[in-house]
């Protein structure tokens, strides 16, 4: 009973608009003073942040969210852009899928979909309005690709599973793989179809000739060998998620080095920013640890799982519960919130039933993407919104809408063939 009333008191606090660590840690911390007294609450708050806090593989998460504030600040993103729309920037809409091309590449550097967005819309819709591009393809084509940066490794969404779940970061970055492929290519064949049925929504783009476009090249084969790099380093197991987020830092400064991009400012907005990004996921997950701690005192924990299990759904009938779960907590939550509440619930009765993690992984991930783009959160089109301000936020929903529908089908090819996500992991070195 206690642990069903903490969990509707932390919903009202999340409705009424405070942050999800912050109603999480008062929950929990609450909730333990009124069961164990307060030496053992305050015992609780004291030791969850250093016990979880020192573990190596959290390096990890500041090192990845410091590489794509240095893609971002030193201005390598508009050089990815503009190499990539040389090449197709002349077929009809291919500016909106030379944005998600650049959305799935920026998305390789940055791990965060919210920073793809900001940027690659600032970049791109000054460009797509010169030459008439529709409004809502153009705004839902970036609010939707823009979820490619937390699906396209290195992910900062896959380290939190990762961390949560105890499943390997590195083998979740290479599942990301093959599924993040498939969803660019499927977002790129929603715009060519589109702009093939009503050419009016996406007029063809400026043309390049040969030597422009070798020479523009410049601007994404570095992005692809750091990719390539960081990503084959772990394939082959030559290092870890955290060496290798380190060697990423050093050879995005090395890019922008040579292109002589490296300044003080932006040296400066890299680290601030990334001490922010990386403080807040800190938070979220320490309170997710305390709340954690509390539901599983209470055997609240236990329960849902029984429930859940007791349900004797099967695989698929539980996947599709939780497509419905998603969707519903996507409503309500940001991408963070809903992971650390559902992921203690759901991960013993995703090993019941058999269910591998990295599929899993992806799965969530992919769900949270889904839930970036839907009404009425929807963070990417709340971003999307402030970086065209004058197209309607309905607008842009309903931009999204056909790139929705696309995700789905990913989920249904997730659900039928989990070979997608878990064969590269499997020849991993």
């Amino acid at each position: 009973m206690v642990g069903g009333v903490a969990l509707a008191v932390m919903f009202v606090l999340l409705m009424l608009g405070v942050p999800i660590a912050f109603a999480m840690a008062a929950v929990g911390a609450a909730g333990l003073w009124i069961l164990e007294g307060p030496s053992s609450a305050l015992a609780h708050a004291a030791l969850i942040p250093w016990s979880e806090g020192r573990s190596f593989v959290f390096v990890t998460i500041p090192l990845f969210v410091l590489m794509g504030q240095l893609v971002y600040q030193t201005g390598l993103a508009t050089d990815l852009y503009a190499g990539i729309r040389s090449w197709i920037g002349k077929v009809p809409g291919g500016l909106a899928v030379a944005s998600i091309i650049a959305c799935a590449g920026f998305g390789a550097v940055t791990g965060s979909s919210i920073a793809t967005v900001a940027t690659m819309g600032a970049i791109v819709m000054p460009e797509m309005r010169r030459y008439g591009y529709d409004p809502r393809l153009a705004t839902g084509a970036l609010a939707a690709s823009g979820t490619l940066g937390i699906l396209i490794p290195p992910s900062v969404i896959f380290i939190f599973y990762g961390v949560m779940t105890e499943t390997s970061i590195g083998a979740l970055f290479i599942a990301g793989i093959v599924p993040g492929i498939i969803t660019a290519f499927m977002f790129s064949g929603i715009v060519l179809a589109r702009c093939w049925i009503t050419p009016a929504l996406g007029p063809k783009g400026p043309s390049a000739t040969w030597a422009e476009r070798w020479t523009s090249a410049r601007g994404f084969v570095p992005i692809l060998i750091l990719f390539g790099g960081v990503m084959g380093g772990l394939y082959v197991g030559a290092f870890t998620p955290t060496e290798g987020a380190g060697v990423g830092c050093a050879g995005v400064l090395a890019i922008a080095g040579v292109k002589r991009k490296v300044t003080l400012p932006a040296m400066s907005r890299a680290l601030e920013e990334t001490a922010l990004i990386s403080a807040m996921m800190f938070a979220i997950i320490v309170a997710g640890y305390l709340l954690a701690r509390f539901l599983a005192i209470t055997g609240t924990t236990e329960s849902i799982v029984e429930t859940l299990v007791g349900m004797e759904l099967g695989r698929v009938g539980f996947i599709l519960l939780l497509v419905v779960l998603y969707l519903v907590l996507g409503a309500l939550l940001d991408v963070f919130g809903m992971l650390v509440l559902t992921i203690p619930f759901v991960m013993p009765v995703v090993r019941e039933l058999g269910i591998d993690p990295l599929w899993f992984g992806v799965f969530a991930v992919v769900m949270s993407e889904v839930a970036l783009v839907t009404p009425p959160i929807g963070a990417n089109v709340f971003v999307m919104r402030r970086v065209t301000p004058d197209v309607p936020m309905g607008e842009i929903f309903l931009g999204v809408l056909p790139f929705v529908i696309g995700e789905l089908v990913i989920i249904a090819l997730l659900v039928m063939f989990p070979q997608i996500a878990t064969w590269l992991p499997s020849q991993m070195g």
